[in-house]
């Protein structure tokens, strides 16, 4: 009775060795559950940081950088600038299906290498970020911020030429020397009317007949660069248009400022006292 246990048995394990191997290579070859690669990541990529929120960094997730000082999208961080704060180039279109394509362009700088720009912004990374995620070169002499693709203000570091074609300097004498001073997320030039009352248009006719001329600023808060806090800013209306304000004095383009980094408008009815720009430390527009 044993000997013929045996023989039945070992037939039976045969069967169900043969079951499991074939179930096992079922399994693996399983086309219902194939093996997805990661795509490889390429050119500018949208990070979140915690004090940033969205910023842009390189496929490898270190942070990027705008210069103040290349406003009219110009590269202007050359020499030991630039070894500090070296540039960023892509050739790859990014494959963060989040980043608009239309903001994505690149420079020929002036030795004949390319440059990634965003927004028309130049992109640097920060000699001193060590890892992806860092942002230590935010902030960096109030002109080097975190590249965002959100900001409602920037900041322009750059000389005023006046539509007299004379240089100005930070206190409106004639001369040479940066002014550090409030643009759109563009490069454009933002000014104040000097009899604007605070939060008050006083320049805009109600039918709008000279809005092409100093046209209202009209742009919702988002972010803003560092150096200034979101208390500083109101968003009025004007005639139906959303108008942004900065510590309370309603801003501006000038229509004849043709290209970003122009900032012909400081020269016109008076220097720097009835169009003049506006800078982080500019006093509060008068309540009365």
């Amino acid at each position: 009775m044993l000997v013929y246990f045996k023989k039945n048995l070992l037939p039976a394990l045969c069967l169900a060795l043969v079951f499991t191997v074939s179930c096992s290579k079922k399994s693996a070859m399983d086309p219902e559950t194939p093996i997805v690669p990661t795509p490889e990541k390429k050119g500018i990529q949208l990070a979140t940081d915690a004090k940033f929120g969205t910023i842009i960094t390189d496929k490898s997730g270190k942070t990027l950088y705008f210069f103040s000082s290349d406003a009219a999208g110009i590269p202007t961080c050359t020499g030991g600038c630039e070894t500090v704060w070296p540039l960023y180039y892509s050739a790859d279109l990014s494959s963060d299906t989040r980043v608009n394509a239309s903001e994505v362009g690149e420079v020929t700088r002036t030795d004949g290498r390319k440059q990634s720009t965003y927004w028309g912004y130049p992109l640097y990374y920060y000699q001193n970020d060590a890892a992806a995620g860092d942002v230590k070169g935010d902030g960096v002499g109030g002109i080097w911020f975190v590249a965002k693709p959100d900001y409602s203000l920037m900041l322009a570091n750059a000389q005023l030429v006046g539509a007299n074609g004379k240089s100005y300097t930070s206190t409106y004498a004639e001369g040479t020397g940066n002014t550090n001073y409030f643009t759109d997320a563009q490069g454009r030039t933002l000014y104040a009317y000097g009899p604007d009352k605070s939060n008050k248009n006083t320049y805009t006719k109600p039918d709008l007949s000279n809005n092409s001329i100093w046209p209202v600023y009209e742009a919702e808060l988002k972010e803003l660069p560092s150096v200034i806090t979101k208390d500083q800013i109101s968003v009025i209306d004007v005639f139906g248009k959303k108008q942004m304000t900065y510590k309370g004095w309603p801003l501006y383009y000038f229509g004849s400022d043709t290209k970003r980094g122009d900032n012909k408008g400081i020269t016109v009815g008076g220097i720097g006292t009835v169009w003049p720009v506006l800078t982080p430390t500019s006093i509060a527009a008068p309540v009365n």
